[in-house]
């Protein structure tokens, strides 16, 4: 099989995690006969230096033309540290998804036996997490009109959804309900907000529709609260952009480190694949950097996007395996020997 994979590194440490990914890939091409073309281009602060724009018109027509993208992470401390920059790599990020029409981000949550006792949550509290955000992605607040008045003093973000944005990224919740435990939960703030009424009152009208499904409504803040306590009792959830950016994240580090959390944003177009963490630029260019999340994001892309099931498979089943083995970054270590990003990928193609 001929897989066209667009290749978009990033910032910080997105270029090291993402050579660690290929690797892999390609080890798993040659393992099952298929034939990766990929096709890199810049995004985020790298193409700001570039071209003067964090999604140059270029990249997109590479990623429309793709199967799929395979993605890093964008970010640098030089727009982080100053308010009035007019342009910024996030806006790259934003952009990209409304072009490519990636409407849903799917971000699991799972624990890894061999790593049980480096969560920050006792055992008994994790044991058995295996849930999965769905995020909508390109309606909210951070998407809603939003600037200054009265001179600058007051500031304002409007948050807005439309009935259709909710059917959509819910209808997706709903079919993954069912091929799993049969349970959704749609988490919002329905007491407080507008715009979580329409969340709620459309997801309660697709209830008939998928009849096997039990589904509960939760506020976002008893949803953090219980992430935290009892993170097994979840399986799917539902919500919105703003709440989904900062639960997932919250949920992420269950398994010990942020570095092992893969994600995908589908939609309309090609679908993008990308670990769930920042660019981290501390650790940029220091092959250091943990380069799991990318490598199961690249499993979730074979499984997904072509439907080689064995071949995420396989991938998965080597990420397990340096675990078991402390093959593994500085962030895992745990006073044990700290392999360099290069070398687990390395180990990752070699097994595989």
């Amino acid at each position: 099989m001929k897989l066209n994979i667009a290749l978009l590194a990033g910032d910080g440490i997105g270029p090291e995690v993402i050579d660690q990914a290929v690797k892999v890939c390609d080890a798993v091409a040659t393992k099952f006969n298929h034939e990766i073309s990929w096709t890199p281009a810049l995004t985020g602060a790298a193409a700001i230096d570039a071209v003067g724009t964090p999604y140059p018109d270029e990249t997109h027509d590479i990623c429309v033309a793709a199967d799929a993208v395979l993605f890093g992470a964008i970010g640098h401390p030089r727009f982080d540290n100053d308010p009035s920059a007019k342009v910024r790599p996030e806006q790259g990020l934003l952009k990209m998804r409304k072009k490519l029409g990636l409407f849903a981000n799917v971000r699991p949550t799972f624990t890894f036996p061999s790593l049980i006792d480096k969560s920050p949550l006792k055992e008994e509290r994790i044991k058995g997490t295996d849930l999965v955000f769905l995020r909508e992605l390109t309606g909210g607040i951070y998407f809603g009109e939003k600037g200054r008045k009265d001179g600058g003093d007051t500031a304002f973000d409007n948050c807005v959804y439309t009935r259709a944005e909710v059917q959509r990224l819910a209808k997706k919740g709903f079919e993954l309900a069912m091929t799993r435990s049969k349970k959704l939960c749609c988490v919002d703030k329905a007491n407080v907000l507008e715009t979580s009424r329409l969340w709620r009152e459309t997801v309660q009208a697709m209830e008939k529709d998928y009849p096997e499904v039990e589904v509960s409504y939760e506020f976002v803040d008893a949803v953090a609260m219980r992430l935290v306590q009892w993170p097994n009792s979840y399986d799917v959830l539902i919500t919105e952009n703003l709440f989904g950016d900062i639960l997932t994240d919250e949920a992420s580090v269950i398994s010990g480190s942020m570095g092992l959390m893969p994600s995908a944003s589908v939609g309309e177009k090609t679908s993008l694949y990308e670990p769930i963490h920042g660019s981290y630029p501390q650790a940029a260019g220091k092959d250091i950097a943990n380069p799991l999340a990318t490598v199961l994001s690249a499993a979730m892309m074979f499984e997904d996007a072509f439907n080689l099931k064995e071949e995420a498979e396989a991938i998965r089943a080597v990420v397990n395996k340096s675990l078991a083995e402390a093959v593994v970054t500085e962030d895992l270590a745990a006073g044990g020997k700290a392999y360099k990003t290069s070398e687990v990928g390395d180990w990752l193609a070699k097994n595989i």
